[in-house]
């Protein structure tokens, strides 16, 4: 007899596979319409925005306090709220309109963006100040993040949806990238305010944007009906899937341990080469040239497969960890674009097979819980990571960040060969997946 989740939400079909190789045009196809493309390059500015806000809203706190631990907790508020509450934003996007939901979330954003920008730039601003409205925008992220996602399948018709995904998360994580550094420069250059107030224009180019959406070109996903255990439904929806439970589980090991390489890289810039602030721009630049390449890369898999991204994030944490045994300089910056690459492969990936191996009806309330795990991870894994750079020194932190990761690739392909009775295979023919796992019984005597 069906559990109730399984009646409900019945599970998705084998995820499409591209025929033949993707040409270049193929790569940007979901672009093609209308609705898309333009939400896309308001989500561009809106997450580089967001993150230039957030690197100015610490360093103001550094200016208003020079107490970094204040920075710590703001940190904390900007991100408490969604390990709190994530659920019940999941439950919400599920509930109502994603559209309406995200023009009301970004009028809010671009309220207090502008509030906090005049406070810093009037010069009237307190620690008090920042805290409260840090608190607000995190809980009001719980609603925005499950929305956002689960909009993008409105938009576009099946065929295109994994390439729309996969572009919706070469946006959000390539704003994460650059959104640092633009702040950096604004800040110098102008002040904290002015970095947090591009933000209140980005949010109201984005609710202009949704506001002028064609409402017929919407393929609208039912809202569901209030009941109640929805979130404990959705955790057994999770747990039932292979292509979400083992992506989540090993998102934990990446976003505790893999994400926080700018804590480290700071420690290999004044400590292990001594190039001080230049040296990490620079860290922090070939990291996202290699994000870049990635974001290009993702767009023309052909493919979504489990064992590709274990393969991934094996390959990514692999590279993290020898970066801290690199011999030589150059051997070091080579190796941190090889980890942009690779990072925003497996990110773009894990996002991807999680997103479209859910059922539409649930999907807002499952990445509710992919997006806790990875800020949870991150909140987690920075002051565990600068830890250990303090204790044990850059490198060896360096090491520990990727080997963690690279070590739970192994056993979670272990643990996922041994359940579905398949083993590794080795194969040296041309044209051939050099390593594939394969059922048992289709592998030959002569071969095991």
């Amino acid at each position: 007899m069906p559990s109730p989740t399984a009646s409900a939400f019945p599970p998705t079909e084998p995820i499409p596979v591209h025929r033949g190789t993707p040409s270049l045009r193929d790569s940007f196809s979901s672009l093609q319409v209308r609705n898309y493309r333009r939400f896309q390059a308001s989500q561009l500015l809106a997450h580089t925005a967001g993150w230039m806000q957030r690197i100015a809203t610490d360093w103001l706190v550094l200016e208003i306090t020079g107490n970094i631990a204040a920075v710590g907790l703001t940190i904390f508020l900007q991100w408490g709220p969604m390990l709190l509450l994530g659920p019940y934003g999941g439950v919400i996007a599920d509930r109502f309109s994603k559209r309406k939901l995200l023009m009301g979330v970004y009028t809010v954003f671009g309220v207090l963006s502008a509030l906090l920008a005049t406070l810093a730039l009037t010069g009237v601003v307190e620690l008090w100040h920042v805290y409260a409205i840090s608190v607000v925008i995190g809980c009001v992220f719980v609603v925005e993040s499950p929305a956002r996602v689960v909009l993008v399948s409105e938009m576009v018709e099946p065929r295109l949806l994994q390439n729309a995904i996969s572009l919706n998360a070469s946006v959000f994580h390539f704003g994460g990238f650059i959104g640092p550094a633009v702040a950096g420069v604004i800040i110098a250059v102008a002040g904290s305010g002015w970095a947090i107030g591009v933000n209140a224009l980005a949010a109201l180019v984005v609710v202009i944007t949704l506001a002028t959406l064609r409402s017929d070109e919407l393929r609208i996903i039912p809202v569901q009906p209030r009941q109640s255990g929805q979130i404990r439904q959705a955790l057994r929806y999770a747990r039932s899937k292979p292509t979400i439970f083992w992506p989540m589980i090993m998102l934990s090991f990446v976003a505790v341990f893999g994400m926080s390489l700018p804590v480290i890289l700071t420690g290999m810039a004044n400590e292990v080469y001594e190039t001080g602030s230049t040296g990490y721009g620079l860290y922090t630049s070939l990291v996202a040239i290699g994000a870049l390449t990635g974001a290009l890369l993702s767009t023309r898999l052909r493919t979504l497969r489990l064992r590709t991204l274990i393969a991934a994030a094996l390959i990514y944490g692999t590279l993290q960890a020898i970066a801290g045994f690199a011999p030589w300089y150059g051997v070091f910056l080579a190796l941190l674009v090889g980890i942009g690459i690779f990072r925003l492969v497996y990110a773009i990936m894990a996002d991807s097979l999680v997103q479209l191996s859910c059922n539409p009806g649930i999907r807002g309330r499952v990445m509710s819980f992919y997006v806790i795990i990875m800020v949870g991870g991150q909140a987690i894994g920075g002051p565990l990571m600068g830890g250990l750079a303090e204790l044990l020194g850059p490198q060896a932190a360096l090491v520990i960040s990727g080997a963690v990761p690279a070590l739970a690739a192994v056993v979670i392909a272990a643990l996922i060969a041994r359940s579905g009775s398949l083993r590794l295979q080795v194969r040296l023919k041309r044209g051939e997946s050099i390593v594939s796992i394969v059922a048992r019984s289709q592998i030959k005597p002569t071969e095991l």
